[in-house]
């Protein structure tokens, strides 16, 4: 027995000095190979967790499950793997545990800008390919963790994005208070109403005029097609004027002008127009009429259709022209009226023209132009036959450069040779212009000229010669202010000699309150001089108001 004693003594003796020396190296052992690096959820869960208690909620089959997790939005979420093991690895796509260790972090850092850099890359090759494919999908956030300050950002966050579809980009409007018109059927009709009060120091334009306060009403209409080949323009006018004291005056006047261009095939183009004028005559007409208390009112019908043809460089056309005058009672002093209806005439006229482009811009041409001028009465009151061959041949250039300057001028002579032989044949230099021209933006310059035989009805006198003139200004002062500008002169030479000078000039200014509404004013002198007694007066007018437009 003691000798048992003594070797059970002796081993334990053993076992205590082989732990003694197994017991320093076990935490270095430890600290080199679970102390650095990422530490799983399942490692630490089987730690902390009873063997079956760990297997219990890995598989779901011990105590109450709970109801798995549905997103509101529908695609917030990727969708399950039914293939995948539940104890498999993550995807390289869904988010994981970030690092512990700084190389682990500095890694994940260098990985997030590469994936930024490359998926800013594929958004613009996307983006100039299709502006219209958008992508409009949900798309999963990333997890929200508090302690992930230090992760690489871009630099710009909130980048700008295209429009969705087709949507253009909203630009600013050129001119905030031009009219935008009514759609009727293929045009776009422009309407204006002006509405306001005129005084004026010669009520009729005559030598012994008196000053009248009018009220005045002036509706214009504009309307033009919008047709991919052929072009239709339509314009009119009317103006009623009321004394509302002074001098009694009572009159409606109009015009309405429509003008169609067609373009045919082979290079061949037509040319359409028709108009109409009514207004009372003027105490500056070279009729004068004895004792009159009241003008006539003289309606007047245009109408013209042409054929014009290209052929390389050289231009051909041909025109053919009506023109109808007519008037009205002229009433007397006395209360009486006398019959004007011997001044009733019809004008036919054929003109041929031609051309030679010598560039898109520049072509000169010249114009031949024989008719008739018929009178309704084959003798006048007097006893004369007025009617008349007309004859006419005029040189010229036409212009188009664009909106800068475009239509044409030219000159020539024209002659009028009756049918009595009692009457002298009138002729003279015949002058037209119409010219539109832009010098800068917001800035228009027109210029208008005409020459024309004028009818007589005095015994033995032929006719005149009327050459007049207009030249306009219009400018936008401001984006709400416009100014216009006119000035316009009138030589009228009589067959049996004596002249009358008329001028006139014109400016109104219009302060738009808004694109409907504006306020306008106009101020206006004409003054004629002449040689013959009786003819010379003096107008000014004064004209305040509102103009609308649509």
């Amino acid at each position: 027995m003691p000798r048992v004693r003594k070797q059970s003594s002796y081993g334990l003796l053993c076992l205590a000095c082989a732990a003694g020396a197994i017991l320093p190296a076990i935490p270095a052992t430890g600290q080199e190979t679970g102390l650095r690096g990422a530490v799983s959820e399942s490692e630490i869960t089987s730690t902390l967790l009873p063997t079956g208690e760990t297997d219990a909620r890995t598989t779901g089959t011990v105590g109450f499950p709970a109801n798995a997790y549905q997103p509101v939005s529908p695609g917030a979420l990727p969708e399950a793997d039914p293939d995948q093991d539940p104890l498999s690895p993550p995807a390289a796509n869904t988010p994981s545990r970030r690092p512990s260790t700084a190389i682990g972090r500095e890694r994940e850092r260098e990985e997030a800008a590469q994936n930024a850099a490359a998926t800013t890359g594929a958004e613009e090759v996307g983006a100039e390919e299709s502006v219209d494919e958008i992508d409009t999908a949900s798309l999963r956030a990333a997890s929200a963790e508090p302690d992930r300050e230090d992760l690489f950002l871009p630099l710009r966050a909130n980048e700008r994005v295209r429009p969705v579809g087709n949507a253009a980009e909203r630009r600013p409007e050129t001119d905030p208070y031009a009219p935008l018109g009514l759609r009727l059927g293929t045009f776009t009709l422009f309407p204006t109403l002006e509405e306001g009060l005129t005084w004026t120091s010669n009520a009729d334009n005559s030598p012994d005029g008196r000053e009248a306060l009018l009220s005045e009403s002036t509706l214009r209409l504009n309307a033009v097609s919008d047709w991919s080949r052929h072009r239709a323009v339509l314009d009119g006018f009317a103006t009623y004027r009321k004394s509302l004291s002074g001098e009694e005056v009572s009159e409606l006047e109009g015009a309405a002008d429509a003008a169609l261009e067609l373009d045919l095939a082979h290079g061949m183009t037509g040319r359409a127009a028709l108009g109409y004028s009514a207004r009372r005559e003027s105490a500056s007409s070279p009729v004068a009429i004895a004792g009159v208390d009241r003008q006539p009112l003289r309606h007047t019908i245009d109408g013209a259709v042409g054929l014009e043809k290209a052929l390389g460089r050289i231009h051909v056309g041909i025109t053919g022209e009506v023109s109808r005058d007519q008037y009205g009672d002229a009433r007397l002093t006395d209360g009486t009226t006398l019959s004007q209806a011997e001044r009733d005439s019809t004008l036919a006229l054929a003109r041929l023209r031609g051309g030679y482009e010598l560039s898109p811009a520049l072509m000169p041409f010249i114009e031949i132009e024989a008719g008739r001028r018929f009178y309704d009465e084959e003798r006048d009151s007097a006893g004369y036959a007025r009617s008349a061959n007309r004859y006419g041949v005029r040189g010229g250039i036409e212009l188009d450069l664009s909106e800068k300057l475009s239509g044409e001028v030219s000159a020539g002579w024209i002659a009028e040779d009756f049918e009595d032989d009692r009457l002298e044949t009138i002729s003279g230099l015949a002058l037209a212009a119409a010219l539109d021209w832009s010098p800068m933006r917001g800035t228009n310059v027109r210029l208008d000229g005409t020459t024309t035989i004028e009818g007589s009805a005095d015994a033995g006198d032929s006719s005149s010669l009327l050459y007049a003139g207009t030249l306009s200004v219009e400018r936008r002062l401001r984006s709400n202010l416009t100014g216009n500008l006119a000035l316009g002169a009138a030589w009228r030479d009589y067959e049996a000699g004596g002249h009358d000078l008329v001028l006139n000039g014109e400016a109104t200014l219009t302060w738009w309150l808004n694109r409907y509404a504006g306020l306008t004013g106009r101020l206006r002198h004409e003054r004629q001089t002449s040689d013959l007694p009786g003819r010379d007066y003096e107008t000014t007018s004064v004209f305040m108001g509102m103009k609308l437009q649509r």
